[in-house]
C-alpha cells in the first residue's frame, strides 16, 4: 500500500506557475489581433487571420503543457539521444530538402503542408534535455576536460553550425549561453568554462564582421537615430512606440506604429505595441509575471528531488529567461536588432508550443518534490 502511495502521481497543478503563464497568453492572444488586424486585413483580407491562429497555438499549446505536466521527466533519459537525432535531422532538413522555408533571407523554418515550426527551437530543448542527462551521469568526472566540458561543446558546435548556415547567428549565442550556464550549475570546472569564453571571443568577433548586415545592425545599435531610414529603423519606431505609451498608455487597439510604421508588429516587437497601447503599467505588469515565473522555476530546480530533474528546470528556466532578456532588450534598444519572439506574448507557433510545454515538464518536476516528501513522511511514520 505505501508503494502505492508513493508511486501515486499528484494531479494537481501549481497555480502560482499556471496562473502567469495562463495569463500571459491570453494577453498575448488580445495583442497578437490588436498589432496584426491592420496587417492581416491588408495582405490576407481578413484582420481576424493571426488571432484565429494564435488562439489555435495557444490551446495546442495547453494540451501540450497538460500532456507534459502528467509525463514523468525521468522518462526524456532515455529520449536524450532520440531528441537529440531528430533535432539534427530537422536542421539538415532545412538546408538539403525541399522542405525549408525561406522567409526574410533566411532559412530557419521545416514547412510540412501547411504546418511549419522553427528546428532551432527544438534543437535547444534537445540539447537542455541531453546536458541534463550528460552532467548528471558524468558526476564527479565532469572536472576532467575530455568528459566534462569537450564532448557538450562538441554538440552545441554541431547544432551551432547547422544553425549558423540558416543564418541566424542570434540563436547560435543563446544556444551558447545556455549550454555555458548548465555546465557551470552542473559542476564542470570554471577554469574550462573561462578558457571557452576567452576563446569565443574573436570567433564571435570574426562572424560579426563576415557579413555586411550585422556590421549595420551594431552600427545602427550604437546609434539608431543617425541611420533612422535603414538599419536603425526597427528601433526608431519601437523606441517611439514606448515613448508614446507614458504612463497608462494610449489604450488597447489605439496604438500608431502597427499602421505599417513598426516592421513584424505581432512577432518580435509585440513588447513595443504594448508598451505603447497599455503605457509603463502595463510593461511593469508583463515584467514581473516574467519575473515571478522565472523565479518559481528556479525555486523548482533548488529542490528538485534529483541531480536530472535540477539541471532540466534550470535549463527550461534558463532558456525562456534568456528570451524574455533578449527580446525585450531589443525593443528597448540596449541589444542589436535579433528577431526573436516574447514567450507566450508573440506569434507564433513553435515559440508558444514548447514554452507551455515547458511550463508543463517544470510542474511535473515540482509535483514530484511534493510526492518525494509525501514518501519519506510515510515512510517515517511507518518506522514509527
Amino acid at each position: 500500500m505505501n508503494s502505492d502511495k508513493q508511486s501515486a502521481n499528484n494531479v494537481s497543478y501549481d497555480i502560482g506557475l499556471l496562473f502567469p503563464v495562463l495569463f500571459l497568453v491570453g494577453i498575448g492572444i488580445v495583442m497578437v489581433y490588436s498589432a496584426s488586424s491592420a496587417v492581416a486585413l491588408k495582405k490576407f483580407g481578413s484582420d481576424y487571420l493571426f488571432l484565429k491562429r494564435q488562439a489555435l497555438f495557444a490551446l495546442i499549446g495547453l494540451v501540450g503543457l497538460v500532456i507534459c505536466r502528467h509525463f514523468p521527466y525521468r522518462w526524456y533519459r532515455p529520449l536524450t539521444y532520440p531528441l537529440l537525432a531528430l533535432a539534427l535531422i530537422f536542421l539538415i532538413a532545412i538546408q538539403f530538402t525541399d522542405l525549408g522555408l525561406a522567409a526574410g533571407g533566411s532559412a530557419r523554418w521545416l514547412h510540412f503542408g501547411k504546418l511549419s515550426f522553427q528546428p532551432s527551437e527544438f534543437a535547444r530543448f534537445a540539447m537542455i534535455v541531453f546536458l541534463a542527462y550528460s552532467l548528471e551521469k558524468k558526476g564527479e568526472k565532469l572536472k576532467e576536460f575530455s568528459v566534462g566540458f569537450l564532448p557538450h561543446a562538441a554538440v552545441l558546435g554541431v547544432f551551432g553550425v547547422c544553425i549558423i548556415r540558416q543564418p541566424d547567428f542570434g540563436s547560435v549565442l543563446i544556444l551558447a549561453a545556455l549550454t555555458w550556464l548548465m555546465m557551470f550549475v552542473g559542476g564542470v570546472r570554471c577554469l574550462h568554462l573561462i578558457t571557452s569564453l576567452i576563446a569565443m571571443v574573436p570567433i564571435a568577433y570574426f562572424f560579426l564582421i563576415s557579413e555586411e548586415y550585422r556590421i549595420r545592425r551594431l552600427l545602427s545599435y550604437l546609434n539608431p537615430w543617425q541611420y533612422p531610414a535603414d538599419e536603425g529603423y526597427q528601433i526608431v519606431h519601437s523606441l517611439m512606440a514606448f515613448g508614446t505609451g507614458g504612463l497608462w498608455g494610449a489604450g488597447i487597439g489605439k496604438g500608431y506604429q502597427k499602421l505599417f510604421y513598426l516592421p513584424e508588429p505581432h512577432t518580435d516587437f509585440i513588447f513595443s505595441i504594448i508598451g505603447e497601447e497599455f503605457g509603463l503599467v502595463g510593461v511593469l505588469l508583463i515584467i514581473v509575471l516574467y519575473a515571478w515565473i522565472l523565479l518559481k522555476g528556479l525555486k523548482i530546480a533548488r529542490k528538485a528531488p534529483d541531480t536530472f530533474g535540477a539541471l532540466m528546470a534550470v535549463g527550461l528556466t534558463s532558456a525562456m529567461g534568456l528570451q524574455i532578456c533578449i527580446n525585450m532588450g531589443v525593443t528597448l534598444g540596449l541589444l542589436p536588432t535579433k528577431g526573436l519572439t516574447l514567450p507566450f506574448l508573440s506569434y507564433g507557433g513553435t515559440s508558444l508550443l514548447l514554452n507551455m510545454t515547458s511550463i508543463g515538464i517544470l510542474m511535473n518536476i515540482g509535483a514530484s518534490i511534493t510526492d518525494t516528501k509525501t514518501a519519506k513522511k510515510i515512510s517515517y511514520l511507518n518506522v514509527q
